[in-house]
């Protein structure tokens, strides 16, 4: 205890000493659903460390440290070294309130079956805006283990739960700005969730909290846009990050690399977000006319952070043929986001289909290509956390990935599909590919038509 204190104090000269306090409530931990195991109730011990003063305007940070897990590791399979996550959710009350997002990286020594989950220090950022005492109490926290299968282990307080740290917040003449801080902590997770793997103690899904407001930019290896507060209203829009993504195409005609700049925006519409997903710019032209309403694309856009899962988004088929010469487009793709968790979200570019013709090329990300916009949600009934709609993201984990999508901030504006080969005028898109196989298809089709013609004359 001593140590984590001197460490806190070391990171936290401006604000005054550092505190630590640990904190142990009953909890409930909900396992994988493909794991088929009951809730299981246990308690969970936590060390919240922070300052004990600091000065309004001031930002500090704040550490988790569990101490213990509501539950074990099951005895399903041992968890490797580096496969484990957590994320949480720290409730902020007194002279301000809010939900501060909690996230600590992937890291672990082998854990095995029947053994104890050690999970790493978490870390959050927190902007104080108010005089009087703030007090920081955890709650809510997930496990995310990425290995043999990304999976979620959720727990949530079954008690009220005692705050870990009060600060005295004196008026330093600082400016005011949100509530809560996101969490500048490490890598985003991993994409969707499903099977089992290593159960123990988890949590950051699920119940609601009191919506205050949190702010920042969401962590991550690319940090993405900036996400609003679940107390703006409705019509508020959130503006992405552009993230270039690196596909490994699968194609009729074979396999294919490519790279494509994506861009993910939402509108707040009541607790939900419209989700649009934009690729920028179109890299070639078609290779052949391609009749209208025959392409069809769409994403699973990866959710991660506090809340897991995937949201399907989709575009229209192409309005208009499509002439050889003319640039292959991709048109916005558009869905619904509901979130299944209160905190810090992030969305993350996924799995990209394109259904032509009766031909279906996918696009999976070679690797995390970072978060495009982060969300502070209060969970909705019925929300995402915990599923996955669509296909598996694949690639790198993202935390942030989440494997999670946006709704139409601009109009109706489209860009190119993903670049593939070498460069500019000789790249191919995915789309490209899939029409170089209606040239394929049309042949094999049609060329008894000639012959035919040529006995008949």
């Amino acid at each position: 205890m001593a140590a984590l204190m001197l460490a806190g104090a070391g990171i936290m000269t401006a604000a005054g000493t550092a505190q630590a306090a640990e904190v142990s409530y009953k909890t409930e931990c909900l396992p994988p659903p493909i794991s088929g195991l009951p809730p299981i109730q246990g308690t969970t011990k936590v060390a919240v460390s922070a300052p004990g003063t600091a000065k309004v305007g001031e930002e500090i940070e704040v550490i988790w440290k569990t101490i213990e897990g509501a539950s074990k590791n099951p005895d399903i399979l041992d968890l490797g070294e580096n496969t484990v996550q957590p994320t949480g959710t720290i409730k902020v009350a007194g002279a301000q309130t809010g939900d501060l997002a909690m996230q600590g990286p992937r890291e672990n020594p082998p854990i095995p079956k029947g053994g104890a989950m050690k999970l790493s220090d978490m870390k959050g950022k927190l902007k104080l805006t108010k005089p009087g005492e703030v007090t920081l109490t955890p709650g809510f926290y997930n496990i995310n283990v990425n290995r043999p299968i990304s999976t979620d282990t959720k727990c949530s307080p079954k008690e009220t739960v005692q705050p870990g740290v009060t600060i005295k917040v004196t008026d330093g003449g600082g400016g005011s700005g949100g509530t809560t801080g996101g969490s500048t902590t490490g890598g985003t997770t991993t994409g969707t969730t499903g099977g089992t793997t290593g159960g123990s103690a988890g949590t950051a899904s699920g119940g609601g909290t009191d919506g205050g407001t949190t702010s920042g930019s969401s962590g991550g290896t690319a940090s993405g846009g900036t996400g609003g507060s679940g107390g703006d209203p409705d019509g508020t829009a959130y503006k992405g990050k552009e993230v270039n993504v690196p596909y490994a195409c699968k194609t009729p005609i074979g396999d294919k690399k490519a790279t494509s700049p994506v861009q993910i925006n939402a509108v707040k519409k009541g607790g939900s977000y419209d989700l649009t997903v934009k690729f920028r710019k179109s890299v070639m032209d078609s290779p052949a006319d391609i009749p209208k309403d025959s392409v069809k694309p769409s994403m699973d856009v990866k959710v991660g952070g506090a809340d897991k899962g995937s949201v399907k988004v989709e575009g229209p088929t192409n309005a208009e043929p499509i002439k050889s010469g003319q640039p292959i487009e991709i048109p916005d793709l558009k869905g619904t986001y509901k979130p299944g968790a209160t905190g810090k979200a992030t969305l993350t570019p996924g799995v990209l289909t394109v259904n032509a013709l009766g031909t279906t090329t996918t696009c999976t990300p070679e690797k995390d290509p970072g978060v495009s916009l982060a969300l502070d949600t209060s969970a909705q009934q019925g929300g995402t956390s915990g599923g996955a709609t669509g296909g598996d993201s694949g690639g790198a984990a993202a935390s942030g990935g989440s494997a999670a999508g946006p709704a139409s901030v601009s109009g109706g504006s489209s860009g190119g599909l993903a670049e593939t080969g070498a460069g500019d005028h000789g790249a191919l898109t995915a789309l490209g590919l899939v029409a170089g196989t209606v040239i394929l298809l049309g042949g094999a089709v049609f060329t008894f038509l000639p012959r035919r013609r040529a006995r008949v004359r």
